[in-house]
């Protein structure tokens, strides 16, 4: 396979780990990395916490001892991480599924973090060989087997930075459940004081007030020594000359009457809304 092709069936993040150690200067040394790499010279890999330990088969009988590691985060900034990661489900949903969401290094810059190493010299690492280099290619061909870690399982890199995958889910599926929970909390309260509300209203005194009226809503009564009769007057039961003819006493009464009405009902109306003396 080319290193086009290699590069092509890599996940991203993968690659993005690889890029840093091509971008070593000495390039024989990496070559020599990648074919320790690919011819199984890497014997074994072991996590010990963030620490990554291996062996690596050299020229000599013996097999070398390499170890590897991050400035791993601590409990607090992993606290920030894993509550920015809990709010948006997509990424505990591709992290569940292996795979590194794309934008996943947002999460931790806005922590004020960075996943991936900037430097070389950003990564700790130590090999028993006599080359006084560093990486030498024992290193070297850790640092390309973990590569094709990252890309069957994307925690191995989160690993280097000290949480475990049982220890991200664990504490995603907290925080997810723990926040449903606040929730389902909140809507019960929401409905137990809408219930409560609903219950305190009593149907029967449903149109009283019982509060004092506003002083221009107040209306005084004439005195009861002034009836009704009096504030008509007199009664003109005499027919005038004109209707005469045509009315008797009973007509002239419950038209003048109608009249009356008819002007008591305007002052009324303006005495209720202060129009008028």
């Amino acid at each position: 396979m080319t290193t086009y092709t290699l590069q092509a069936s890599r996940e991203w993040w993968s690659q993005r780990w690889l890029d840093l150690l091509d971008s070593y200067r000495f390039k024989k040394r990496l070559e020599r990395a990648r074919i320790y790499s690919r011819q199984g010279n890497v014997l074994s890999i072991e996590f010990k916490g963030a620490k990554v330990l291996a062996r690596v088969q050299g020229s000599e009988e013996e097999p070398y001892k390499v170890s590897l590691s991050l400035d791993p985060f601590t409990d607090e900034q992993w606290g920030y991480v894993i509550e920015t990661m809990s709010q948006k489900a997509v990424f505990s949903a591709k992290l569940l599924a292996g795979e590194m969401p794309q934008n996943i290094e947002d999460v931790f810059t806005s922590n004020g973090l960075s996943l991936f190493p900037f430097t070389l010299s950003d990564v700790h690492s130590k090999c028993s060989c006599p080359d006084k280099a560093n990486p030498c290619k024992h290193v070297g061909a850790v640092y390309y087997q973990l590569g094709d870690r990252f890309s069957e399982d994307p925690f191995v890199l989160f690993q280097l930075r000290g949480r475990t995958k049982e220890q991200i889910i664990s504490d995603l599926r907290q925080l997810r459940s723990a926040k449903v929970e606040v929730k389902v909390t909140e809507k019960a309260e929401t409905q137990k004081q809408i219930t409560n509300n609903q219950i305190n209203i009593k149907l029967h005194s449903c149109w009283q007030y019982n509060e004092p009226l506003e002083s221009s809503l107040v209306v005084i009564a004439p005195s009861t020594s002034e009836t009704v009769l009096d504030i008509l007057g007199a009664i003109p039961l005499a027919k005038d000359e004109e209707n005469s003819a045509s009315l008797n006493s009973s007509d002239i009464v419950m038209k003048y009457l109608e009249t009356l009405y008819k002007e008591v009902s305007q002052k009324a109306m303006l005495a209720a809304m202060n129009v008028g003396s």
